[in-house]
Parts: C-alpha cells; structure tokens; sequence
C-alpha cells in the first residue's frame, strides 16, 4: 500500500457524498467518499492510502484524462515478474508503487530516472489515518 501524508484544504458534500482536497506539498490531490470519518475537518492533516494497482503511469502524456490526481514522478526501480511489473515512483521525498502489467510496462519502455505521471481516480484515494485532530 502506498501512502501520502496531506492536509485536508476542503469539503464538499451533498447527501452522503464527499469531495475532500488535499494539499500534498504544494500538490492538490482530490478524493471522492461516501462516508467520511467526522475527525476529518479542514487543517487536518491525514494518511491518504492508494492501492498499487490503482496507480496507472502515463509517459509523455500531452492531454485531458477524468483521472482527478495527476503527480509527476521519477521512476526509481522497475521489478519484473513473469505477468506483473513494480514499479516505484518518487515524488518529493515520497516513494509510491504502482504495479501494472508486464506488457504495458515493455510496451511503455519504461527505465529507471525517466518522469512519468502517476494517475490516481479520486474514488480510489481513502483516508488511512487522521494524524492530528
């Protein structure tokens, strides 16, 4: 599980559904929740949770994408297996995995030091931990 330590900027609700943002130093990431922990108000600051494989990689991407979270990073290793790739991407002083599939990983000709951007749909960002409250 990959994790970012953020601050919540704002909240809006209608019946039970929540946008949340975030500031992750200087980065503005949204999350999309059905239920939201009452602890959680703005000025919070959180453990955000991001499952590896709800991290898709884009490289040279020029374009538009409904993917709310986009963080540019740097590729610093690249495991493969026989079906799966791990790769871990750095983000300040921030390290996330993203496993995606071999072929996508061959086909994307990914190398260890190259920028790519990190896509995160806002329904797959969760709120791990409320670090002060």
């Amino acid at each position: 599980m990959s994790y970012l330590i953020a601050t919540v900027q704002e909240i809006q609700n209608s019946s039970n559904l929540n946008i949340v943002t975030f500031d992750f130093k200087g980065q503005t990431l949204s999350m999309m929740s059905l239920d939201l922990n009452a602890k959680v108000k703005v000025g919070t600051r959180v453990k955000l949770l991001i499952k590896p494989t709800h991290i898709a990689l884009g490289k040279n991407f020029n374009g538009e994408l409904s993917y709310s979270n986009q963080l540019h990073t740097t590729i610093v290793s690249i495991e493969n297996g026989e079906l799966l790739s791990s790769i871990e991407l750095k983000i300040f002083d921030t390290i996330l995995e993203s496993i995606i599939t071999l072929n996508s990983s061959k086909n994307m000709k990914l190398t260890v030091g190259e920028n790519v951007t990190a896509f995160i749909k806002a329904s797959d960002l969760s709120i791990g931990e409320v670090l002060n409250v």
